[in-house]
Formats: structure tokens, sequence, C-alpha cells
């Protein structure tokens, strides 16, 4: 259940709930995606890089004439903050390359990761969390 009173954030494509001290209800409109299947293999990809931040898809909403999946993620506390340089160490330690600003590909597997910046990646206790992935496949994704 959403209870708007517990409105946290919102950003172009979502609008963040606390569910409850653990864990948050996020709706997303899928504005960056193509098609919604786009936005579900997002979520798969996000859950496999980053199990930690997994996604949990819980249904569909419809908000003022706009359908939002409803998705359940923990939520991850942030006690300091991130050094866009550690994610791109880590990320590049992991085959991806930059390609401008917080935005990287993955030329092997074909997997393009967006939107990295320090709101949507945060830092715990020296750990990096990715709570906000924008994932994308290529033609090189498809064999």
């Amino acid at each position: 259940m959403i209870d708007i009173d517990n409105f946290v954030s919102a950003g172009a494509e979502q609008k963040v709930y606390l569910l409850n001290k653990y864990k948050v209800i996020k709706l997303n409109d899928a504005i960056y995606y193509e098609k919604w299947l786009d936005y579900l293999n997002n979520l798969l990809l996000n859950n496999h890089f980053f199990p930690d931040t997994a996604y949990r898809l819980t249904g569909f909403y419809e908000l003022e004439e706009v359908l939002y999946a409803v998705v359940e993620q923990d939520f991850i506390e942030s006690d300091d903050i991130t050094n866009l340089d550690h994610v791109k160490l880590f990320l590049t330690t992991n085959r991806f390359i930059n390609q401008r600003n917080n935005d990287y590909i993955h030329y092997e597997l074909g997997i393009i990761l967006e939107d990295l910046h320090d709101e949507n990646v945060l830092t715990f206790q020296g750990n990096l969390f990715f709570i906000d992935t924008v994932f994308y496949l290529t033609e090189q994704f498809y064999p």
C-alpha cells in the first residue's frame, strides 16, 4: 500500500515513498524507456549487477492517468558523500567504460548504464550502493 504522506523524493521518472524504516516504494513511469520491456530489463539487470539494492516488482499503479510500475527496494542509509571517482574505478574495474559524465558502457555485454550521479549511488560504511540505475541493452547484447 502506498501512503502518499510518506513521500520522500521524486526524479524525472519516479516518485519515492517510505514503506517502513527498511524499505521504500518507488513508482516509475518508464519515461526513460521506449517500451515497458526495456524498463523490466532494467530491473533484471540492476538485480543481477547490484543484488544489494535489488528491486521487487509488486504491481502497477495508475495515478492521474499515468501508469506506474510499483517496485520495492531496501532503504539504504548514506553516511558520506559519494565520490564519483570511486564509482568510476568500481565500474572500470568491471569493464564498464566511461562514455561521458556519469554514463558507462560495457561493450562485451552490450549494456549501457547511465545516470550514476551522487544521488543515485550512495555510500555507506565505505561501500557503494546503486539505488537508481538506468540500464539499456544495445544491439550487441543480442546474439
